[in-house]
């Protein structure tokens, strides 16, 4: 047992005397132990390395083929022989080299420490790994001897030369976007933030953070990752930083490579966020190789670690990490499930995670626990470019003022702390509602600041229903008075109305008809009564049923094709004509029976069969027309007022014959006013009158 005690001391940061016997070189040598504290190790030899210092090797002309000996290896072991060998010194020893054989340690001569001498004279270079043995406050000596003899090419140093940066020395800017733990993109300042080249981006040099996982390749998470990037978050987002770069290096990217800058980020008080993450356990100090460049405040950065060690914080902790799951409520279901919820708590604190353009965001709620898409309500924002890297395929090309808006989005709100309101959801499953950015003074309505600059309009059907904010249709008033953003552009100016839209003229006509098909409450299908084409083709079907019976065959189910579809109108099953509007799962196919308006699924074996040539839609119109009630707008069947709207042209309209005006012809639907017999009120008058329909726009005749 004393002698495992008397072992261990030799291990320990413990200081004893010896006398230096033989020196193989500059920081290589053997020790005789004379220290009588030591008891029977006293007078044992053992073999020392100089801590934080590695000077020349010789060779070695036992080994084939034989090495050479490195230059100035006979300067460096003279030097150290002519102060060290054969005296009795003082060694404090800090540990061993990772074979356990070698002791490592500190040489004390009475001029100072031999190992600072090496460095200051070139004849030595410092050791990465064993400088983390010694005690930080040694270690800035040893630092400024080497890059002293750096500075004046002293012998080992002969040929050195600083790395030479391709880019700026320093930056100071503001940081857009925190990209992971030690990664930030930053926008210099004067810099015009036009396109995502503007930003430069700069790792932490010397700093090694968690990495966050990559579900597509099925990695997980690394411990800490998330605390790593979101304390980094909370030192330097949006705020103005200052970065002295240290080093360059060249970053795969896929099948390209990034020149990546690695620098020091000081933030206020903060002379290096870096050292912040170390101190708190959330990330590690590099191993650099010994003539690695790296971070101008390395020293400080190992000390960080060392006392995060020692306090256990972090990723140093003995506890196993537990990160609570976060409840995602991108998938439309869960959505909608939780939304009532989210309105019922009003107003909440959120951090934006990712802009996918100007006017929609994933954000975590940290309150809620949960991860939601959302849209600040009535707006509609421009397309935007995918994001670089993107591996979408067939994306959509960005439209004007797309790439503007999304910029915007990034420079006021990406991983800022805002306050959502929630009102609504949408079918998409995203969550609708106001989003306000700032505090104090500073507080405003982000929507309303996105309709004011012209990089966002207010969603048209909002309007004609009356549910847009008048803020919100002031600011869009005002932005296209001023022609500002996407009211800049020429063909915006013309009209309000939307110019894709396609009206057709035609002769106002008046036609005796009854409805076939209600589809909404201004929505609907009708067949003109005493049309002897509709009486002929029911005929004909009819024949057609008789002739073929009622079992399937195989037909073209192409979209768009016209077949034949069974149909059970409770009479019995017949074959009716049918257009084929898109393929189901599971063998099925949806089809509109154009003769009457109404659609179904059915399944392809059993219910589909060829028509003849005689009886299609080239040689015999369908006889059910599409129309819509002018300048009437009704909300979906999925909607309480919609379903209302609907009910009330059912009870109103449904098995009377009518008298139908045709007005035009708008993208295929012919808009009509309805009327009954002896009335001078039509129908679209009436479910305005209601409250179930708000007056459309009149649309532009070309």
């Amino acid at each position: 047992r004393t002698r495992n005690e008397k072992s261990k001391k030799l291990t320990t940061s413990s200081t004893i005397k010896c006398v230096i016997e033989y020196v193989f070189d500059g920081s290589r040598m053997r020790c005789h132990v004379t220290d009588s504290e030591l008891g029977d190790l006293q007078y044992a030899n053992f073999t020392l390395l100089l801590g934080g210092v590695s000077c020349p090797r010789f060779g070695n002309t036992r080994v084939d083929p034989p090495t050479a000996p490195e230059p100035h290896c006979e300067e460096a072991r003279q030097f150290v022989e002519l102060r060290l060998l054969q005296r009795e010194l003082t060694i404090t020893l800090h540990g061993t080299d990772k074979s356990g054989i070698c002791a490592v340690g500190t040489v004390h001569h009475p001029k100072g420490s031999i190992a600072v001498e090496l460095l200051k004279n070139g004849l030595a270079k410092m050791s990465e790994w064993s400088v983390r043995l010694i005690e930080t406050p040694n270690v800035p000596a040893l630092r400024i001897a080497e890059n002293g003899a750096k500075r004046t090419n002293l012998k080992v140093w002969k040929d050195y030369a600083p790395q030479q940066l391709h880019g700026d020395a320093e930056i100071v800017g503001t940081v857009i976007e925190v990209v992971t733990g030690d990664t930030l993109s930053i926008l210099p300042t004067g810099q015009a933030y036009d396109s995502e080249s503007a930003l430069k981006k700069v790792s932490l040099a010397s700093i090694r953070a968690p990495r966050v996982g990559n579900e597509r390749m099925q990695r997980p998470d690394e411990d800490y990752a998330h605390e790593c990037k979101e304390r980094l978050r909370l030192l330097c987002v949006g705020k103005q930083v200052k970065v002295c770069i240290n080093y360059e290096r060249d970053i795969p990217m896929g099948e390209n490579t990034e020149k990546r800058q690695f620098g020091t980020v000081s933030v206020g008080k903060r002379d290096d966020v870096g050292e912040v993450l170390v101190t708190e356990g959330l990330a590690t100090t590099q191993r650099h190789r010994d003539d690695d460049p790296k971070s101008s405040r390395y020293d400080e950065l190992v000390a960080a670690e060392s006392a995060a060690k020692i306090a256990k914080k972090g990723l140093h902790s003995e506890k196993e990490y537990k990160r609570g799951a976060i409840n995602d409520l991108s998938d439309p279901r869960k959505a909608k499930a939780y939304s009532e919820s989210l309105m019922r708590a009003k107003t909440m604190k959120a951090i934006v995670e990712f802009c996918f353009n100007g006017a929609r965001m994933r954000m975590w709620i940290p309150s809620e626990n949960c991860h939601i898409t959302f849209s600040p309500d009535c707006l509609r924002c421009p397309q935007s470019s995918p994001s670089p890297g993107s591996r979408a395929v067939n994306a959509k090309a960005a439209e004007p003022f797309g790439d503007e808006s999304k910029r915007h989005a990034r420079l006021t709100v990406l991983q800022r702390s805002v306050e959502i309101s929630c009102s609504g959801v949408s079918k998409g499953g995203v969550i609708t509602g106001t989003l306000f950015v700032g505090q104090g003074g500073q507080r405003r309505n982000y929507g309303l600041e996105l309709v004011a600059a012209g990089l966002a309009t207010v969603d048209q059907r909002k309007m004609d229903w009356g549910e847009a904010p008048k803020d919100l249709v002031d600011a869009q008033l005002a932005a296209q008075a001023n022609k500002i953003g996407i009211w800049s552009l020429e063909q915006q100016a013309t009209t309000t109305f939307t110019s894709a839209k396609s009206v057709g003229k035609t002769k106002e006509e008046s036609k005796t008809v009854q409805l076939s098909e209600i589809v909404s409450g201004s929505h609907f299908y009708y067949r003109v009564v005493g049309d002897e084409a509709a009486k002929t083709m029911d005929e004909s079907m009819r024949i057609f049923t008789e002739n073929n019976g009622t079992t399937g065959a195989t037909c073209d189910v192409r979209p768009g094709k016209v077949i034949a579809a069974l149909f059970d109108d409770s009479s019995g099953k017949a074959w009716y004509r049918a257009k084929v509007v898109e393929r189901g799962d599971k063998g099925r196919v949806r089809v509109l029976f154009v003769d009457h308006g109404n659609t179904a699924s059915v399944p392809i074996a059993t219910h589909l069969r060829p028509l003849d040539m005689t009886l299609g839609t080239d040689r015999v119109p369908a006889v059910a027309k599409e129309a819509m009630l002018a300048l009437t707008l009704t909300r979906s069947l999925n909607e309480d007022d919609g379903m209302e709207a609907a009910q009330t042209l059912q009870s109103m309209a449904w098995g009377k014959d009518l008298t139908a005006r045709v007005h035009c012809d708008l993208e295929g639907k012919l808009q009509v006013s309805l009327l009954l017999d002896g009335d001078d009120t039509s129908i679209n008058e009436t479910l305005v009158a209601e409250g179930l329909a708000p007056v459309g726009q009149t649309p532009v005749v070309g």
